[in-house]
């Protein structure tokens, strides 16, 4: 039977150096692609950031994309919520915003890394038969 896997993927090991840089390398490139959704009239202020952790912990795995999270709040805060390029107190709303955030940040990255194990064991195995389908 054939090795499940991302074909042409690179993988990285979850505690390397390798792996925080292209955390921080994801940060960056989704704070541009927010700048111009921000810039179209988008007001939902982690928009990129959520599917960019989700392709970073099947990568780097979910030591990196906890990084990544953690470094996309005060960046968020500063950049993306009013008056911009400044850390003034949260609103209610934005600090909503930010637990929010938190919360699907925990559920993506566990899910990364649950589908970082399935393609690492190669797929999801068989399982024998049930009681339900036999016929004894």
């Amino acid at each position: 039977m054939r090795r499940a896997g991302l074909v042409g993927v690179p993988r990285v090991r979850p505690w390397s150096w390798q792996a925080f840089l292209l955390g921080f390398i994801v940060v960056a490139m989704s704070a541009a692609l927010q700048g111009g959704c921000v810039a179209l009239g988008a007001k939902l202020y982690f928009t990129a950031f959520l599917p960019s952790l989700f392709v970073l912990g099947i990568i780097a795995g979910a030591p990196a994309a906890a990084f990544a999270a953690l470094l996309t709040i005060p960046l968020v805060w500063w950049a993306f919520m009013p008056p911009f390029f400044e850390f003034n107190s949260l609103t209610s709303a934005h600090a909503d915003s930010i637990k929010l955030f938190c919360l699907l940040a925990v559920l993506v990255i566990g899910l990364a890394d649950l589908c970082r194990e399935i393609i690492s064991r190669g797929g999801l195995k068989p399982r024998g038969e049930s009681a339900a389908t036999n016929s004894q």
